[in-house]
């Protein structure tokens, strides 16, 4: 396998820290001046990863989310039968999500491009649950649920999650709320 070049890792590492960063402080009251010194960087080399700040939110969410879904799907190739691989992949949501302060998801959810690509991790989420709901009623792990329900009904909690109505009605940030799904879910199905 090569190993990367030195222009690759430092770009991993400038979208790590700027994903870092905007995770614990949120984006909308940055401006690229407090982003470079906040990295220690320039504003062109900034300019480097992306055309505008809000093209470096965009890109900067896609890291998050592409880095989040190679830890969840580690964990669920880590556990074993059906149950626990759902448990260990809602659950991995959630510790993904640890991090994302309140101030990042309101402005996550305020900047429609940004929200966007979460929207779409929402989605293949979902599916990646039903994936696994169907392969726990074939292995005889859980009763015959209609997958595709129950994995819309999880797509309708996820998307209320995102969307922030979970807490706003119950107090549970995302990533208790992911937990707490999972807990539910994987109860509610068993064999």
């Amino acid at each position: 396998m090569a190993r990367p070049t030195f222009a690759t890792r430092r770009r991993t590492e400038l979208f790590d820290s700027l994903v870092a960063l905007l995770l614990a402080e949120g984006f909308a009251h940055l401006t690229l001046d407090d982003i470079a010194a906040r990295l220690r960087c320039s504003k062109s080399t900034l300019y480097t990863l992306a055309g505008s700040k809000e093209q470096l939110v965009q890109a900067a969410t896609v890291h998050f989310f592409r880095s989040a879904t190679e830890f969840v799907e580690a964990q669920v190739a880590e556990a074993s039968g059906a149950r626990a691989r759902i448990a260990a992949y809602l659950s991995a949501v959630g510790t993904a999500l640890d991090p994302a302060s309140d101030q990042f998801m309101v402005d996550l959810n305020a900047f429609a491009p940004a929200r966007a690509v979460y929207e779409r991790n929402t989605s293949a989420a979902a599916g990646r649950v039903q994936e696994l709901i169907a392969e726990g009623v074939v292995a005889g792990d859980f009763r015959d649920v209609h997958a595709a329900f129950a994995a819309d009904l999880v797509a309708t909690v996820m998307v209320r999650i995102q969307q922030r109505a979970v807490r706003e009605n119950t107090g549970l940030d995302d990533a208790d709320a992911y937990r707490e799904l999972a807990a539910i879910l994987t109860g509610g199905i068993e064999a």
